[in-house]
C-alpha cells in the first residue's frame, strides 16, 4: 500500500508558513505514513498457517453443501440452482471430466496430506466412492454421471456378465476424463491406506474401482503403444495399428471422409500424454511392471509415430495404418504444434524415469523444425499441411482452409488455431535437461529441505492472502460473471477456481508446517 503523505510541493501555502499548525500537519502527516506503512507491512507478513487452515476448510465445508451424490460439476450460479458442466446439468448429474469431482478430489487429498485435517479426507472419499458407483463395465468412465435411476444403473461386480440394461457404454480418455479419476482414486487409495483406513469397506472399494481402471486402460492400449479416444472392452481386429514407423500417405484426403476417428491413436488434447502420466504414478504406486511396461510401449510408439523429415514432429491422430488421418470435420490430417510439445514433454519424462537416451532422440529435429514454422515470433498455427508445412485451418465444411477469416463465425472463435501452445516452455524444459542432467531431475522429485520449504512459503504467501481476502461469508470463491454479445452471465462458483486455490493451500500448508 502507498504512503498518503503529501510531497512538500502539494502542502497548501497556509501550513507551508512556520508555526504551530504547519507543525501539527507535519506530525500529523508522518504519523499517517506511518500507520499506512505498519499496514503494508502487515499485509506483506505471511499468512498465519491457523488462517489458512481455516480458510480451506471454510472452502470445503461449501463444497460439502453443493456436492451430489458426493461429487461436483463444472460450475454453479451464485445464486439459484443451475449447475452446469460442458452443457447444463441434470440435477443429480456429476461431472468427471476435469475440472469435475476427480480434480476436486484430487485437491482435499492434497490439503489432508498438509493438513492431517480429517474433513477433506472424508470429502474426497465420498468423491471417490460416486466414482467407483459410476464406472462403466468397461473400465473407465463417460464425461459425467447421472445418478437419476431412470439413467443409472449400478455397474456389475468384478466378474458378473452385464445384464440386460446395465451400462455398457464406451470409456473415454478424452480431455483427461478416465485419466482424472484413475489419477484420483490412486492418490485416495494410499491416503485411505496412510490413515489406518486400509480395512475399512470403503477403501476396498476405492482400490476395487482403481484397479478395475488399471487394467482397463492397459487393455485398451494398441499393439502400436498408443491410445484410441474411446474403447470398450473389445479386442483390436488383426493388423490394425503394427508397431511400425509412421508414414504419410501421398494421396491423403483433401476433404472429410467421415471416419470412425474414435478409434484411432490419438495425441490430441494430450490424451497419450496423460495416459503415459497416470501408468508411471501407477507403477510408482503400486510397484508394478506391467504399468511402466506400457508407459515406455507409448514412448516408443513416439518414437516411430515423428513424421519424417522435413517436417518431423507429430500428427493429431493416426489411422489403423499409422498414417495421418482425419477426426472431426475441421481436423485434417496434419502437422500439429500444439500436440508435438505434449509428445515431447512425455518423451522427456520417460527420459528421466529410465535414463534411456533413446527418448531423447527425436528431439532436437522437432525443435528444428518449431523454430522455422513460427507465423510470429513465440506463436505456431496449430495445423500445417503435410507437404507444404503451410498453416491450415478447418470448418465444419469438411474442408482444408489457407486462412483463418475464411472460417465460420462459430469455428473461427471455438477452437484455438493459433497460438503459444507451450511450445517455448517445452523448449526449455528440454535445454534444462540437458543443461542439469537427469541426477538433478531426479533430485527435484525429492522432499523439499527446510530452508527451499521456508522460501517456498514466501513466494506463495501473496497469492494465499490474496485468496483468503477473496473468499466469502459462505465459503465461496465468486467469479463474476463475462456476457457475449454485451449480455452479462451471472455470477457463478467455477470448480477450476475452488482447485486452484485449494492447491495453493494445500501447498502452502505443506511448507509451513
Amino acid at each position: 500500500m502507498q504512503s498518503h503523505s503529501l510531497p512538500d510541493a502539494r502542502v497548501p501555502r497556509c501550513l507551508a508558513v512556520g508555526g504551530r499548525l504547519a507543525g501539527m500537519f507535519v506530525a500529523l502527516a508522518g504519523a499517517l505514513a506511518g500507520a499506512l506503512a505498519g499496514l503494508s507491512a502487515t499485509a506483506a507478513d505471511p499468512p498465519p498457517r491457523v488462517e489458512a487452515l481455516a480458510g480451506a476448510r471454510r472452502a470445503a465445508g461449501y463444497l460439502g453443501t453443493i456436492a451430489v451424490h458426493g461429487g461436483w460439476v463444472w460450475r454453479e450460479r451464485a445464486r439459484g440452482s443451475a449447475r452446469e458442466g460442458e452443457r447444463t446439468a441434470q440435477p443429480e448429474e456429476i461431472w468427471v471430466q476435469p475440472p469435475g469431482t476427480p480434480a476436486v478430489g484430487l485437491a482435499l487429498v492434497a490439503l489432508h496430506e498438509a493438513s492431517g485435517d480429517r474433513l477433506f479426507l472424508d470429502l474426497a472419499t465420498r468423491a471417490g466412492l460416486a466414482l467407483a458407483a459410476g464406472q462403466l463395465s468397461s473400465g473407465g468412465w463417460e464425461y459425467s454421471i447421472d445418478f437419476h435411476p431412470e439413467r443409472f444403473t449400478a455397474v456389475p461386480r468384478a466378474g458378473e456378465t452385464p445384464g440386460p440394461g446395465q451400462r455398457q457404454p464406451d470409456s473415454t480418455l478424452d480431455d483427461d476424463t478416465t485419466q482424472s479419476a484413475l489419477r484420483f482414486l490412486l492418490a485416495l487409495a494410499d491416503t485411505l491406506t496412510a490413515a489406518g483406513n486400509a480395512e475399512a469397506d470403503t477403501a476396498v472399494r476405492i482400490r476395487l474401482a482403481r484397479d478395475r481402471a488399471l487394467d482397463a486402460l492397459l487393455a485398451a492400449q494398441l499393439p502400436c503403444g498408443g491410445w484410441p479416444q474411446r474403447f470398450d472392452g473389445r479386442p483390436v481386429p488383426p493388423g490394425d495399428f503394427p508397431p511400425i514407423r509412421a508414414t504419410i500417405q501421398p494421396d491423403w484426403p483433401r476433404e472429410w471422409p467421415r471416419p470412425d476417428y474414435k478409434r484411432f491413436v490419438t495425441l490430441n488434447d494430450n490424451t497419450l500424454r496423460d495416459c503415459v502420466g497416470v501408468l508411471l504414478d501407477a507403477h510408482r504406486r503400486l510397484d508394478r511392471a506391467d504399468c511402466l511396461a506400457a508407459a515406455l510401449g507409448a514412448g516408443e510408439f513416439l518414437i516411430r509415430a515423428q513424421l519424417p523429415e522435413p517436417q518431423p514432429a507429430w500428427a493429431q491422430q493416426y489411422d489403423e495404418c499409422i498414417q495421418p488421418a482425419w477426426a472431426r470435420a475441421f481436423e485434417p490430417p496434419a502437422v500439429t504444434a500444439g500436440e508435438s510439445a505434449g509428445a515431447v514433454r512425455t518423451l522427456l519424462d520417460l527420459h528421466v524415469e529410465t535414463g534411456d537416451d533413446r527418448f531423447l532422440e527425436p528431439i532436437p529435429r522437432a525443435i528444428a523444425w518449431w523454430q522455422r514454422s513460427e507465423i510470429a515470433p513465440g506463436r505456431w498455427a496449430r495445423y500445417y499441411e503435410l507437404g507444404t508445412n503451410e498453416p491450415i485451418y478447418g470448418d465444419r465444411d469438411g474442408r482444408i482452409h489457407r486462412r483463418l477469416d475464411e472460417l465460420s463465425a462459430e469455428r473461427r472463435t471455438g477452437y484455438a488455431w493459433e497460438g503459444s501452445f507451450g511450445v517455448t516452455d517445452t523448449i526449455r524444459s528440454y535445454e534444462k535437461l540437458r543443461a542439469g542432467g537427469r541426477a538433478k531431475a531426479l533430485a527435484e522429485r525429492q522432499p523439499p529441505s527446510a530452508q527451499t520449504r521456508a522460501k517456498r512459503a514466501r513466494d506463495l504467501a501473496p497469492k494465499v492472502a490474496a485468496a483468503l481476502a477473496s473468499l466469502d461469508g459462505r465459503g465461496r470463491w465468486i467469479t463474476p460473471g463475462s456476457g457475449r454479445d454485451g449480455v452479462r452471465a451471472e455470477d457463478h462458483v467455477d470448480m477450476k477456481t475452488f482447485v486452484t486455490n485449494l492447491q495453493l493451500l494445500a501447498a502452502y500448508l505443506g511448507a509451513t508446517d
